[in-house]
């Protein structure tokens, strides 16, 4: 049992269909995840007014999806390893289709706020899951091709969001409701596929015992192994990258057409239109990413990109929000995020963390993260209109942050990671 360096020469060798289809499956739960944030952000305005929400009821609807979305990845992550990721794989969609379906129908906004609780526990839950599934099921030269892969269904859930909110701004509730009711089909859709997988035996007992001592970690999934520096040390780091980076992201993700109509004046059509234009750019560049996610051009244009990400966030907070500073943000932010943002997280995650515990401590990263982000969330619309500037300034410096955290992974941790994991566990689809 071989496995390729995590930097080597460009493999050659092709990944089978099962693989993607299993890959893709699994990013469905990063589809539906930022789907749901993205809709929120996208009907905020539209919630606020059909609903009659203060600025603070704003915040906390923003605030409780990503808090849920944090509690959900700690328990379903922890659940996952304690009982079997296939269990928690193939039910917890389901659970986010009910919540879908009572966000749909809601006739105010303590129903929204309950479907949003029961959505972004699921969600939550289903993130570090469908991970490590696509990590077990991985063959040692294609893993960060099928973990990144998660991400172009993470920008297309964007992309579909934004476009329907573009095409319905018009119509107010009732392009709301069609929003997050596609939430609800695609997630029955995905829960059916996913019923019709079958996988076979998860990584034997063998391999994962030499993934373990290759990385110099305790076998078990005892919380107490979780405080050894093999599972500490990259959970830390991938931590601090991806809470200092997912503040920009998740307040964009979550307020970039609210920011867009109430600090740089534009109607929620152009604010929905301006996202839309610049997001095919995001989604054409995550599949190059994915080309690369197994070659060492992974990690070195994550040095160049993150430097023009900042350099976006340093024009939107110069210009305060104003409008053309905005156009100039979001083409720089698109071009860059695919390569230095989640899809790195997610690649450094699978290659660092230890085997046993992977649901777990990715669980407690993204959980920890997103308890942060609803944080942020709650008081971002009273930032917001209290000073715009401020903001910004203040998301610049965490993506400054993320930049030197990221740069610590690759330069330590992804470097000086084993050169071995166990082979993949064979999944195949019953016939359709």
């Amino acid at each position: 049992m071989v496995r390729t360096p995590t930097a080597p020469a460009r493999s050659e060798q092709p990944i089978p269909w099962r693989l993607w289809k299993v890959a893709a499956l699994s990013g469905m739960a990063s589809y539906l995840d930022a789907a749901l944030i993205v809709s929120i952000a996208v009907n905020l305005a539209i919630y606020r007014d059909s609903y009659d929400m203060g600025v603070w009821m704003a915040g906390a609807i923003s605030a409780i999806v990503t808090g849920c979305i944090a509690v959900g990845s700690l328990v379903g992550g922890r659940l996952a390893d304690l009982f079997g990721r296939r269990r928690v794989y193939n039910w917890d969609i389901f659970c986010y289709a009910v919540g879908a379906v009572v966000i749909t129908l809601a006739p105010n906004d303590i129903v929204l706020f309950v479907g949003v609780l029961v959505a972004g526990l699921a969600a939550g839950a289903d993130l570090p899951t469908s991970l490590a599934v696509v990590s077990d099921a991985a063959p040692a030269d294609g893993r960060a091709r099928l973990v990144s892969f998660t991400q172009v269904m993470w920008v297309a859930g964007i992309v579909v969001v934004i476009f329907l909110g573009y095409l319905l701004s018009d119509t107010g509730m009732t392009g709301a409701r069609i929003i997050t009711a596609h939430l609800a089909v695609a997630a029955l859709v995905t829960w059916q596929l996913r019923s019709r997988l079958e996988l076979a035996d998860e990584p034997s007992d063998t391999e994962v015992a030499e993934e373990a001592a290759a990385l110099a970690a305790p076998r078990g999934i005892e919380w107490k192994n979780l405080l050894n520096r093999a599972a500490l040390l990259p959970m830390v780091a991938t931590f601090a990258y991806y809470v200092t980076w997912g503040i920009g992201a998740n307040t964009f993700g979550q307020f970039g057409t609210y920011l867009l109509v109430t600090v740089s004046g534009a109607s929620q059509s152009l604010a929905t239109g301006i996202n839309l234009a610049f997001l095919p750019i995001a989604l054409v560049l995550t599949f190059v990413f994915v080309r690369i996610a197994d070659t060492p051009w992974r990690d070195r244009m994550f040095y160049v990109f993150t430097i023009v990400q900042i350099l976006a966030f340093c024009i939107a907070s110069l210009t305060a929000g104003a409008l053309v500073g905005m156009l100039v943000f979001f083409v720089l932010y698109q071009i860059s995020n695919p390569f230095a943002g989640e899809a790195s997280y997610k690649v450094w995650s699978q290659l660092t963390l230890p085997p046993d515990t992977r649901g777990t401590t990715q669980g407690l990263t993204y959980a920890l993260s997103r308890g942060v982000f609803a944080g942020v969330a709650f008081i971002t619309p009273a930032l917001m209109e209290y000073s715009a500037s401020a903001l910004l300034w203040s998301i610049t410096a965490c993506m400054a942050a993320s930049a030197v955290a990221g740069v610590y992974i690759v330069r330590v941790l992804v470097r000086h990671s084993p050169g071995v994991s166990p082979a993949p566990a064979d999944l195949h689809a019953t016939p359709t």
